[in-house]
């Protein structure tokens, strides 16, 4: 196998903690959650997002999505990614540790992020996001190629509730609320910055507030309703507020029927900074 361009990897998929993966935060000491009171405990455990991207990054815990994302990686690649390598392990979040704000959105891709290690790269999703961002100047550059191009966010940070591609992009009930406490510990770890959300679809936005729910934040009641352009308030302690924007995700089911345009997107994303 060739080294690929970018990340200058030439060994077999999926990619080993310690390897040099470009962006990659884990090694051979990070521990592995081999189940949902592992996930649980690691993540709790986590002394800052540095060290919950690491443990994200090697977790084992779901057997059905471990298969998956290891036989895509190996197995049943793209033809037009053939002689790549593949991450094929839980992507974690991605962006700016000190950011205000953050995106969360559902579930890596199997030939995107699956295949890039770092969050909505390598496909259609990701070439909408990434350029939405830099048109914002979240992002330095609006090209989301591969892990390793040179890409940065600023005062944003990209995370999902899941962090495994999912089987036909269908996460079970239980594999969400497993891979749940990753995206609870960021929260609390973020907690004391975070000013706005954007939730992208409504599997997003439901889970973000199942997380900030279980983590102690003031949710109204009744429960804010997913739609695009919806914006709720959420306490998070000391009389603060994190704003929560909805936007529709940014799929090629949606982007290609025209039911979320570029001005569309643009609008979501200028409503995390008002």
């Amino acid at each position: 196998m060739d080294p690929h361009p970018l990340t200058g990897v030439d060994f077999a998929s999926p990619v080993p903690p310690g390897s040099g993966w470009p962006g990659d935060l884990a090694d051979e000491r990070t521990p592995v959650a081999a189940d949902p009171d592992a996930v649980r405990a690691l993540a709790a455990d986590a002394a800052d997002l540095t060290e919950l991207a690491a443990r994200t990054s090697v977790c084992r815990a779901c057997p059905r999505l471990v298969q998956w994302r290891e036989e895509i990686a190996v197995e049943a690649r793209r033809a037009s990614f053939a002689h790549q390598p593949y991450w094929g392990r839980p992507v974690p979040a991605f962006g700016d540790p000190q950011a205000r704000h953050l995106i969360v959105g559902l579930a890596p891709a199997a030939h995107g992020a699956n295949r890039t290690g770092r969050m909505f790269t390598g496909d259609r999703s990701g070439e909408w996001l990434y350029a939405a961002l830099h048109r914002a100047g979240y992002a330095t550059r609006a090209e989301a190629e591969a892990a390793g191009d040179g890409l940065e966010l600023h005062d944003c940070r990209i995370t999902a509730p899941v962090h495994c591609a999912p089987p036909a992009n269908k996460p079970t009930t239980q594999e969400q609320h497993t891979c749940g406490a990753w995206l609870d510990r960021e929260l609390e770890l973020s907690a004391d910055r975070i000013v706005s959300v954007l939730a992208l679809g409504g599997i997003g936005w439901r889970s973000f507030l199942a997380a900030a729910n279980r983590i102690g934040w003031q949710v109204p009641r009744p429960r804010p309703v997913f739609g695009h352009g919806a914006v709720a308030e959420i306490g998070v302690g000391a009389g603060r507020t994190v704003r929560l924007v909805g936007c529709y995700h940014v799929s090629q089911q949606n982007t290609f029927t025209g039911r979320l345009t570029v001005e569309m997107l643009d609008e979501a994303i200028g409503l995390l900074s008002v």
